[in-house]
């Protein structure tokens, strides 16, 4: 079974590029000609992988909610003035 190389295992630099890996990853596993201890390994990868972008997406959603924190109201629409419309 081949080890991973270091630079494979390491956490990628930003969410775009954990996406471009996965991506790799998965074209790869899909073409069915790795062997099996490198499927495995890919696998494994795109799991970390997929780990990692569902935290950062996780952080975002986050900051998004704190930056709009008060800011986000049920929709009510302004019945008086459509009825100000309809009149004219």
């Amino acid at each position: 079974m081949s080890k991973p190389t270091s630079e494979t295992t390491a956490a990628p630099s930003s969410f775009e590029s954990a996406m471009a890996e996965l991506e790799n990853i998965v074209s790869t596993m899909e073409g069915g000609q790795l062997p099996l201890a490198d499927s495995l390994a890919a696998y494994k990868r795109g799991a970390e992988l997929l780990q990692y972008c569902q935290a950062a997406l996780k952080d975002a959603q986050q900051q998004v909610q704190v930056l709009e924190r008060g800011v986000l109201k049920a929709f009510a629409p302004d019945t008086s003035a459509t009825a100000a419309e309809d009149e004219s």
